[in-house]
């Protein structure tokens, strides 16, 4: 599986508080929670990621509330994947339940070469990104193929749709 898109950079400790803010847990509306993903700290994303972006992260992504409303504001926001130093536990599983690739970097000092607006390439299967000007490319964890599975599925729930056929 590979995935194209534009390279968003953010940083270390970026909180689901931050990426989707409480008052809109009122709703499971993918489409209301993508316009008011990163509303209060970085209202520019949205525009960023339509088309189609890879977030590039430091460590520790996700940390804070274990909603699964920051995931879906993400993915429907444009987001096809994510690439960080670290995940929050909770934030990971979340992804990766709701069909969003989420990948560990193993570079050392490959983040500070991840420049914002670059366009990349993500073959979520080896764990390889790339950047497409450039050819450079940069290595992340492979994901266990029980888990490529619910990513190829589009999730948890289509995954085990999938095996009552």
């Amino acid at each position: 599986m590979k995935i194209r898109g534009r390279i968003i950079r953010l940083g270390d400790n970026v909180d689901t508080d931050v990426i989707i803010p409480a008052r809109y847990l009122v709703t499971h509306d993918a489409e209301v929670l993508a316009k008011h993903v990163f509303e209060d700290y970085y209202p520019e994303f949205r525009a960023k990621a339509s088309g189609g972006a890879i977030i590039v992260a430091g460590e520790n992504f996700g940390l804070g509330s274990s909603r699964e409303h920051a995931v879906i504001a993400l993915k429907h926001s444009g987001v096809k994947a994510i690439v960080a130093k670290s995940f929050a536990r909770i934030f990971y599983r979340n992804s990766i339940n709701l069909g969003l690739p989420a990948l560990v970097i193993r570079e050392a000092g490959g983040l500070e070469r991840l420049k914002d607006g670059a366009e990349a390439e993500l073959d979520v299967a080896n764990g390889v990104l790339t950047i497409i000007k450039t050819g450079e490319k940069f290595s992340c964890d492979k994901m266990p193929e029980f888990m490529m599975k619910i990513i190829e599925a589009g999730g948890l729930i289509n995954y085990f749709l999938s095996k009552r056929e």
